[in-house]
């Protein structure tokens, strides 16, 4: 049992026999563990917390410039911390810990602190949110990869965040409305980070339940900067790996102007605290049912065939965000963007675990991640910039053009991994 091709087989054994479980921990977690997550990412609360605490376009860009820097700075780190170890779940579980802790410290300094401390004090915690998402990005990923296999992880990952958003679609309408409009705790906004760190510490135990088999093969352990002088080799490896991750890195430039949907609505209409939940329950819960629905879609067609759907969805969205003046429009015009915005980011992190073999899994996951978070760290300072000196549509507009480049890109230079003889999925290696 010690040739490659032995161990290799007898891996896939254990993951076939406990596929099951690892199935159900993986649902449970998304259940209520993604809960903050949405919250957090969702283009409503977070957007509309930053403009209220410092009342200009540029602090809420810079804010989210911030915790895309904190995800840029950490994949690596990521990569390095899981590539020589055979299992990865321990990692991943400290990890979301710690993410967690910038959920409860959001809620915290909220509550307790004066203006304009509350302020740094939400950058800080949106920074190490980002931190630690970055390292999370890769180890959950790589865990994802080695207890689902491929063929049932579309399906999986979408019904995972249908779940998720049930949950964080209920909690920003009851938030919104009771919490947000009624400044609970005095900062409404914070006693709805309180709520979503308790839902969120509790989806994280579900992962205690995965069995995770031991790698048959992995690295021996290496510094970062060993592991960034092997990178021009690992892109030149694979033409198609590199342009994917190009096209994600512009499409992620289109993230500049996600922060300001909202506020661009507040602008054209009057929108609370309840209209924020609707917003946000609208939002994620379209994610969620589509992402359902995206999920099955891979697992037939591939997540290439979901990145560009799902990419020229985001973009009507946006489209018909500019000619909507209405809540009710501006309400359904945030569905077709949680279907668009989501699927696109369900794609593109799920697309990188299909190039190459599994030894270079984590290091692809990083660099994919790193180049978008890169971007996007960029693209928020400038959407922030561009909404203040011009206008909001201007800056939708320079948008747009980043989101085309990225489906040209896909539509005519990534082939579809699954079916290109020269590659095998991470998984199946």
């Amino acid at each position: 049992m010690n040739a490659p091709e032995d161990r290799e087989a007898a891996f896939q054994t254990e993951v076939r026999r406990h596929l099951r479980r690892n199935y159900l921990a993986h649902l449970g977690h998304g259940l209520l563990g993604q809960t903050g997550m949405r919250l957090i990412n969702a283009p409503t609360f977070i957007p509309a917390y930053l403009y209220m605490l410092a009342g200009t376009d540029a602090a809420v860009g810079i804010a989210r410039g911030l915790q895309y820097l904190g995800m840029l700075l950490s994949p690596f780190l990521g990569a390095t911390l899981i590539e020589h170890r055979r299992r990865v779940v321990g990692v991943s579980i400290w990890n979301g810990a710690l993410m967690r802790v910038q959920i409860l410290g959001l809620a915290l300094a909220g509550i307790f602190l004066p203006d304009p401390w509350r302020l740094f004090a939400t950058c800080a915690f949106l920074m190490g949110f980002g931190f630690f998402l970055g390292i999370q990005g890769v180890a959950f990923n790589m865990l994802v990869s080695k207890v689902i296999p491929v063929a049932h992880r579309g399906f999986l990952l979408g019904l995972r965040m249908a779940l998720s958003g049930v949950t964080a679609a209920v909690v920003a309408v009851l938030a919104g409305t009771y919490l947000v409009d009624s400044n609970v705790l005095g900062n409404g906004y914070a006693a709805t980070f309180l709520v979503a760190f308790g839902l969120t510490s509790t989806g994280l135990a579900m992962l205690l339940f995965v069995v995770e088999p031991p790698s048959p093969t992995v690295r021996e352990p290496s510094r970062v900067s060993e592991r960034l002088r092997e990178l021009p080799a690992l892109l030149r490896s694979d033409k198609g790996f590199t342009r994917y991750f190009q096209a994600r890195a512009l499409a992620t430039m289109g993230r500049m102007a996600v922060p300001f949907y909202v506020i661009y609505a507040k602008d054209r209409m009057d929108l609370g605290g309840s209209e924020l939940g609707q917003l946000t329950a609208a939002f994620v819960i379209a994610q969620s049912v589509t992402n359902l629905a995206w999920g099955s879609i891979a697992d037939r067609r591939g997540f290439r065939f979901v990145f560009l759907a799902a990419l020229a969805l985001w973009i009507l969205a946006v489209l018909l965000l500019m000619e909507t003046d209405d809540f009710r429009g501006v309400l359904a015009v945030f569905a077709v963007l949680g279907a668009g915005l989501g699927g696109f980011q369900f794609a593109a992190q799920n697309l990188v675990l299909e190039f190459g073999s599994r030894r270079n899994l984590p290091m692809r996951i990083a660099v994919a991640n790193t180049a978008s978070e890169a971007v996007a760290a960029v693209g928020a300072v400038a959407g922030g910039l561009l909404a203040a000196l011009f206008s909001y549509v201007a800056l939708f507009w320079i948008a747009i053009v980043f989101q085309l480049g990225a489906l040209v890109v896909v539509f005519w230079f990534v082939e579809e991994p699954r079916t290109n003889p020269r590659r095998g999925g991470a998984s199946n290696a």
